[in-house]
């Protein structure tokens, strides 16, 4: 019986690793939406192809201690494309942290589904579900890493690479393969929380540089265990990291923020907001910094107006509703590697070739 792969964040993973699985989320993507269309009668119909159907008859746990809109329904209505189900459990649903342990949780779950996507806490609680668990598990999102959403980020930037191309003919044609994507500049602006740790492991290894700001208090510096994952990959050497977010956006083709105050912290959002004062994305504050003159704008969601304001979130440079819609297709092609072929790493694949 092979080892049970897990994936905890993107550092766990080689760049070309990260690359296949969103190619694959593209191919997923576009076999997936002529299904979702309004179906006419018609030869076109006839030709349609069915994305893979790795998890037929097969279920997929959703345990999530955490609310979520956009992880959830991109996992709900993955599972359903791949021919599977995925069972939604929440914390007042299963005896999780109540009456069981995270160790007999894990291998109970596990012996009647096939996969595991944990929305947690603290790190530590989806270390040991997949410590103990007889199938994969996901990170859906943990305090330290959210490896599903830079994935999204990446597939995004990749579809809107015409936007970075100063004589690009507009947005490819339908049904073609994932567009390259030149080295860019990517500025962070706020704190230092999961969806930037799995930026820092990500972005460099594709080719890309980063530039953070954050508040200078070391509640807001990025974690040992993480900054010990991003230097033993070599990420460091393509990081800017500062207090001055003028500075961090200093010729950025892409400003990215997130929520300032996330679920738990909200007895510190007074200070935090304090801290925070002049972080808010705005047209005056990349001009000033000095950002591309194209420069486009990302955002997990949810969003709250203190990180950005409704000219830069709703105007033409935005891309978070493709980016919220790309959470179903990359997670949809995690599933279907991870939980549907235990092949995320792509060594199966490297290994029929190589016999």
């Amino acid at each position: 019986m092979p080892a049970v792969p897990h994936l905890m964040t993107l550092a766990d993973l080689t760049g070309p690793q990260i690359s296949r699985i969103v190619n694959h989320a593209h191919y997923l993507k576009q076999v997936s939406l002529p299904w979702l269309a309004p179906q006419r009668q018609s030869k076109k119909n006839a030709r349609l192809r069915m994305p893979s159907q790795s998890l037929f008859n097969k279920s997929i746990a959703l345990i999530f201690s955490k609310r979520s809109t956009r992880t959830r329904v991109s996992a709900e209505t993955a599972a359903v494309l791949l021919g599977g189900r995925a069972l939604f459990l929440g914390r007042e649903d299963i005896q999780l942290g109540v009456n069981e342990s995270p160790r007999d949780t894990a291998r109970v779950i596990g012996g009647m589904c096939q996969g595991i996507f944990a929305r947690v806490g603290e790190h530590e609680e989806i270390e040991e579900l997949a410590k103990h668990s007889p199938v994969p598990v996901l990170n859906a999102l943990s305090s330290l890493w959210h490896p599903t959403q830079i994935l999204a980020d990446v597939l995004t930037l990749h579809e809107h690479s015409y936007l970075f191309e100063p004589n690009s003919s507009g947005p490819p044609a339908p049904n073609k393969p994932l567009a390259p994507l030149r080295p860019l500049t990517v500025a962070y602006v706020g704190d230092s929380a999961n969806v930037l740790h799995d930026m820092l492991v990500t972005y460099p290894r594709l080719g890309h540089k980063l530039r953070v700001a954050s508040p200078p208090q070391p509640m807001y510096q990025c974690p040992k265990p993480v900054w010990d994952r991003v230097t033993q990959l070599g990420c460091d050497k393509d990081i800017w990291w500062g207090s001055d977010p003028r500075e961090a956006v200093k010729g950025a083709d892409v400003v990215v923020t997130d929520t300032w105050i996330s679920m738990g912290q909200e007895a510190e959002k007074a200070q935090r907001l304090k801290d925070f004062s002049g972080y808010q994305v705005t047209e005056a504050l990349c001009r000033e910094g000095g950002a591309n003159p194209d420069w486009k704008f990302l955002h997990c969601l949810p969003r709250k107006q203190d990180e950005v304001d409704d000219e830069v979130f709703y105007g033409p440079r935005s891309l978070v509703f493709p980016e919220a819609d790309n959470r179903k297709w990359t997670i949809m092609a995690a599933f279907d590697l991870l939980f549907g072929k235990w092949d995320v790493t792509g060594e199966k694949t490297l290994v029929a070739k190589d016999d």
